[in-house]
């Protein structure tokens, strides 16, 4: 599963321009503080969805755009793959940590610890049973319906660059699991087990600031609370504006490229030397960045603005849908460089484009939905009619092009009895028409259990967090009850994870194309050697020996 490259085989990029001209006239024009003093720049950029083969298409399809001059300018790593689960969550933690899973204990945003109480826990008695839901996405807002998660902003959503930049309060303690030693709510970034880039760079009091989609995104603080500086992170989930039924800013591309330049807004102000709402003077972050999620939409959704979604028949050209996507990201990384020209940021600024997950099926005729509902209620009836009065096998599932189970029995005999149960289940699920279309084996191709599955992640069995069963996904399987999505993420096929790694920026080498396999994990420790200092200051880069990207 992991690819992890000899320190000794690879060499640090950046290492002379990181030291280089730290007080130059490009730097100026951000008028730094004492709290961000002058020196290099990384900006991280990214494209929720992005295909290692998107990017390829795009540049050979629109030469004279933003994209392809960074190809041109820099170097791409064609072989990337970020870790899996290719969820939100572990793809970004692996990028600012340098880490896989069983390191961060980040194995999905909607997961389960059996360490730690139900949330609304109150009395925490010695010897209390343990076990509980891990969700840190939207339903931990403290109004999730709104955008910014309940601040109470006005003239929403053209107020939104006023959301704090401590998102922290934003979260309902009420809907976190508990610690049952302190018997005290758990938040995202007490969750992480190591430290972030972010945290590094504080530790050097150098500036930082982030954008990203839910307020728990604290998680990027890390273990300290308090890596991202300034963390701008308008709720995507909610109700879009003006509010329609049961919409939210995912449901129509066009809305949300209206989130996503929101967001650019905030990353133009920091680069003009502000915090995002463009209130208060604190000079250009060393670390700073945002995700997009216009690709990730038009890849999943059938149709929408009247254009068909996902790629066309050839499982290669992108649809009318997926194709203005990647024209609207394109101009926002225009926006980007235009403003670090203006701003004479060149010399300083280095530009990371990558992706937190790819998106699968590409090919729309090998989708195949499966109601994974169904199969978890199988799955608990058999287990009850073997053990009666033993309640539910499943304690947590998640499943999107992958399976991940968490059980309420935690022994090798349980997940033994799960994965025989899951590879006999046969059934109909339906196409990419909405007809129906059979399956096998649950529609997964490898279901490994108890020691496998922890063998898997390379984590031990006692591990809290590790799933009872991590179930690999046939291609074209996507789990879901309806027929809303036409691809997702999550699983290990290599359309999930075969991301672009694109660098441009001082002492890169230009126009490269390097073949070499690498991980998005290695953009953790490449990111604080761009900025002169030791990636082994990132306690995952320690533990796994992450290299920096080879030149």
């Amino acid at each position: 599963m992991r690819q992890v490259l000899a320190a000794g085989v690879a060499s640090l990029l950046f290492l002379s321009s990181a030291c280089g001209s730290p007080g130059g006239a490009g730097n100026a024009a951000s008028s730094p503080t004492a709290n961000a003093p002058a020196g290099p720049h990384v900006l991280l950029i990214s494209v929720d969805g992005l295909h290692q083969a998107d990017l390829a298409w795009y540049v050979a399809h629109r030469p004279q755009s933003a994209l392809a001059a960074l190809v041109r300018s820099g170097t791409e790593y064609t072989q990337a793959s970020t870790p899996f689960p290719s969820d939100s969550f572990p793809g970004t933690v692996a990028q600012v940590t340098g880490g896989n899973p069983a390191s961060t204990g980040i194995y999905y945003d909607n997961s389960y610890s059996r360490a730690l109480l139900p949330a609304g826990t109150s009395s925490c008695p010695s010897g209390a049973p343990t076990g509980a839901d891990v969700e840190f996405d939207e339903t931990i807002d403290r109004n999730p319906k709104a955008l910014d998660a309940g601040q109470g902003l006005d003239r929403l959503p053209d107020n939104i660059l006023r959301m704090t930049g401590q998102p922290q309060g934003l979260i309902d303690p009420a809907k976190l699991p508990v610690d049952p030693k302190t018997c005290t709510p758990v938040f995202p970034h007490q969750y992480m087990q190591v430290n972030t880039i972010f945290e590094v760079a504080r530790a050097h009091n150098l500036r930082t600031a982030w954008s990203d989609k839910h307020p728990a995104y604290d998680l990027l603080n890390g273990p300290s609370g308090s890596g991202v500086q300034d963390l701008f992170a308008p709720e995507i989930n909610s109700e879009d504006l003006p509010p329609s039924a049961g919409a939210d800013w995912t449901t129509d591309n066009l809305k949300t490229q209206e989130y996503d330049s929101r967001k650019v807004q905030a990353v133009v102000n920091e680069l003009d030397g502000y915090d995002h709402s463009r209130t208060a003077k604190t000079g250009v972050p060393a670390i700073f960045g945002i995700n997009f999620q216009a690709v990730s939409t038009a890849q999943k959704l059938p149709t929408s603005d009247g254009q068909t979604g996902g790629y066309g028949p050839d499982g290669v050209t992108p649809g009318p849908l997926l194709s203005n996507a990647l024209d609207f990201v394109d101009r926002q990384i225009a926006t980007f460089t235009r403003e670090i020209d203006s701003q004479h940021l060149n010399d300083s600024t280095t530009i990371i484009v990558s992706s937190k997950h790819g998106q699968s099926p590409v090919n729309p005729g090998s989708l195949t939905r499966i109601d994974d509902g169904a199969l978890i209620d199988g799955l608990n009836a058999a287990w009850a009619s073997v053990h009666p009065g033993g309640g539910k096998l499943v304690a947590h599932s998640t499943d999107d092009d992958g399976m991940l189970l968490w059980l309420t029995e935690h022994s090798q005999a349980a997940a033994d009895f799960a994965r025989t149960y899951l590879v006999a289940q046969s059934g109909s699920g339906n196409d990419i028409t909405g007809k129906p279309r059979p399956f096998s084996s649950s529609g997964l191709s490898v279901v490994d259990a108890g020691q496998a599955a922890a063998a898997y992640f390379h984590a031990a069995p006692s591990d809290a967090r590790v799933p009872d069963i991590v179930g690999i996904a046939k291609n074209g399987t996507v789990f879901t009850g309806g027929k809303s999505k036409i691809a997702e993420h999550g699983g290990a096929d290599t359309q999930d994870r075969n991301v672009p790694i694109l660098i441009s920026g001082p002492g890169v080498e230009r126009g490269r194309a390097n073949p070499s396999p690498v991980e998005t994990t290695q953009i953790a420790p490449t990111v604080v050697t761009a900025l002169g200092l030791n990636p082994d200051e990132l306690q995952a880069v320690s533990r796994e020996h992450t290299a920096a990207l080879p030149r």
